[in-house]
């Protein structure tokens, strides 16, 4: 199919097919790709971009798992494992909340001898202590881990999450669903379908997330649309998706170390096609931790409308080489957003605006 008829689909509001989105992702017409994402990112948002003062809380890179792509996860009495108190990651937020910081987002590895008991009480000690900072916590992978490890069913599990002061879901572990490509990735992982069926409970209960996609790796074009698709597929039954944040992949000190980055014109277009395929997302997110703070202001100009947040000492992206800063000032947010003639709107977890920087 042309790019042309495709274009009378977007803008029609139809949803694009696998072979449209092939049909994107194999073109070479970078500029068309980002005229028809801006459009639809303009049609929902106009020409607002939103971010937030947020902090990242990784409380202990202690995994049972061994996934390929990590360079964050350690074992027990390894070298660089460490492990927080709850204390210690209460000091750690109130170090920063005078900053104006509204949300923190905690997720970190499946820690062998942590008791889900332990989870909710650093929630319900959060939630006491901060009562005005949402708590954006742990992805559907810990989430299933806590229901193996307390013999809770996983919509038990999220309501005593929720009762705990969980506010809202991240939207990482979700890689690429395909299960061969996964199989190769994080083995010991969650499957894909658990994943959405995670996300899908949650929805249910009235639990907000996000979601993502890892790309940049062992996977292919095809790879990523499917991925694509069975969002925009749970989207259209629950609505509970706020934000799509593709994630480009980081090989250094990994065990796929032999990859590389595919650079920014994937990143652009991979922006540019999640924009156009998941018609059904209100917001596409450039996340500057992973991209870059350039690519991530030029993907503004390829249908994204968020940049994330402040962010802090973030750990896991960096472990695998991550080129940016650990943080990001309100101000610095605002002049990149600025720069790529956008306008800038400080947010809410909800995405509701607090106020618009002109």
């Amino acid at each position: 199919m042309s790019l042309k008829k495709i274009e009378e689909k977007v803008l029609s509001g139809e949803h694009l097919t696998p072979q449209d989105a092939l049909t994107l992702f194999l073109s070479d017409d970078i500029f068309t790709l980002g005229r028809l994402a801006s459009e639809i990112a303009y049609r929902k948002n106009g020409n607002n971009v939103y971010f937030i003062q947020n902090h990242h809380i990784n409380p202990t890179n202690i995994c049972v798992n061994r996934c390929k792509f990590c360079a964050f996860s350690r074992s027990k009495g390894e070298k660089d494992a460490y492990e927080l108190s709850i204390e210690e990651i209460i000091e750690k937020l109130r170090a920063v909340s005078p900053l104006g910081i509204r949300e923190v987002h905690i997720v970190g590895g499946l820690h062998p001898e942590w008791t889900f008991d332990f989870y909710l009480e650093m929630l319900r000690r959060l939630k006491d202590s901060f009562p005005d900072i949402h708590i954006k916590a742990f992805t559907p992978v810990e989430i299933d881990y806590f229901s193996r490890i307390s013999g809770l069913n996983l919509q038990d599990t999220l309501m005593a999450l929720k009762g705990a002061g969980l506010d809202s879901i991240p939207g990482g572990g979700a890689e690429i669903f395909d299960e061969k490509i996964r199989n190769r990735l994080c083995p010991e992982k969650i499957e894909g379908n658990r994943w959405l069926e995670v996300m899908e409970t949650a929805h249910g209960l009235g639990i907000r997330s996000n979601a993502t996609m890892l790309y940049g790796h062992i996977e292919k074009y095809e790879h990523r649309i499917e991925h694509m698709l069975r969002l925009r597929d749970l989207q259209d039954r629950t609505g509970g998706f706020q934000a799509f944040i593709p994630l480009a992949f980081h090989p250094k000190n990994t065990r796929l170390s032999e990859t590389f980055h595919m650079g920014g014109i994937d990143d652009l277009k991979t922006i540019a096609i999640s924009r156009l395929v998941l018609d059904n997302f209100e917001h596409i997110k450039a996340y500057w931790v992973m991209l870059g703070e350039r690519i991530a202001q030029l993907a503004l100009l390829f249908g994204a409308d968020d940049l994330d947040g402040t962010v802090g000492e973030e750990r896991i992206s960096h472990s695998a080489g991550a080129p940016s800063g650990r943080a990001i000032s309100k101000e610095e947010l605002i002049n990149l957003i600025l720069k790529a003639g956008k306008s800038p709107v400080e947010r809410d977890s909800f995405y509701n605006p607090l106020k618009s920087q002109k």
